[in-house]
């Protein structure tokens, strides 16, 4: 996976947008499904993840599950 800087971090090239996961674009995805999209995105080298403002446990869950990411919230 190619990295990229962003700001003082390194990411990866490619990231996850996490907000649709539990509001935002209509229902929230069914959790484990969306568990299961954090875990395989870690597994494929994806190490930003925007959590944006969902505010959920859900995105908690990228921090303690990927604890190799990198987790951006609003700029």
């Amino acid at each position: 996976m190619q990295k990229r800087k962003l700001c003082n971090l390194e990411v990866s090239a490619l990231g996850l947008g996490c907000m649709s996961m539990s509001f935002g674009y209509g229902p929230a995805g069914d959790r484990q499904e969306m568990i299961y999209l954090i875990r395989s995105a870690v597994e494929q080298g994806v190490t930003f993840f925007d959590t944006a403002e969902c505010g959920d446990a859900l995105c908690g869950f990228v921090c303690v599950a990927a604890s190799r990411a990198q987790v951006a919230g609003a700029f």
